[in-house]
């Protein structure tokens, strides 16, 4: 029961941050949207927020890089990509275009510690902290499609230029789908992705 309600925070936290940033979606608001009990915010995390926010982000990447991985080592690089995109556009849709990628979030805000009175400031640390977090698991989902690639026979610099597209394609294409309300973008990248990759894999 204890890392059932843990799992739940994390995948709520993750949720959260998802569709409102890191900084506007407190431990209160974890709690209501998980419905646990708010003791066990600092029994599963001593560390308070940041902890949270940390194992989330790990979390969000895991839900991506699990599938990402199993389809393209038994389906190949495009069909990867598709995998992919279709995570992106479930999320987009269940949540009718309210939510993007946790992991972006935790990339392009200021951290703001929440422990003082002053009702919080920039932690330089901490925000490193997150950016290296992020910034691994953007490069484990660049891992994955590289690999793909190389299995395919493209060379390796062209394969690492090619999986920094798809995944840079992809993260920027779901904030023009929650603009937007729809998943016409998303579309419309697959489509030319998968021309690109098509074509060198031809070669």
């Amino acid at each position: 029961m204890t890392s059932d309600t843990r799992a739940k925070m994390v995948a709520g936290a993750a949720d959260l941050f998802s569709r409102r940033g890191v900084n506007a979606t407190s431990m209160r608001e974890v709690v209501r949207h998980t419905g646990t009990p708010r003791g066990s915010i600092g029994h599963h995390f001593p560390r308070g927020k940041l902890q949270l926010i940390e194992d989330a982000v790990v979390f969000a990447g895991k839900q991506v890089s699990g599938p990402l991985a199993h389809l393209t080592e038994t389906r190949g690089a495009i069909a990867g990509l598709r995998t992919f995109i279709a995570l992106w556009r479930q999320t987009l849709e269940r949540t009718k275009f309210q939510a993007g990628c946790p992991v972006l979030a935790v990339a392009v805000e200021q951290y703001v510690n929440d422990a003082t009175d002053k009702g919080g400031e920039p932690d330089e640390a901490a925000q490193q902290h997150l950016l290296d977090l992020a910034d691994g698991i953007f490069a484990d989902w660049q891992r994955i499609m590289f690999a793909a690639l190389r299995r395919e026979g493209v060379a390796p610099a062209r394969a690492r230029r090619l999986a920094a597209l798809v995944i840079a394609a992809t993260e920027g294409t779901v904030a023009l789908c929650r603009a937007a309300r729809s998943a016409q973008p998303l579309d419309d990248v697959r489509q030319e992705l998968e021309l690109v990759l098509s074509s060198v894999l031809e070669k």
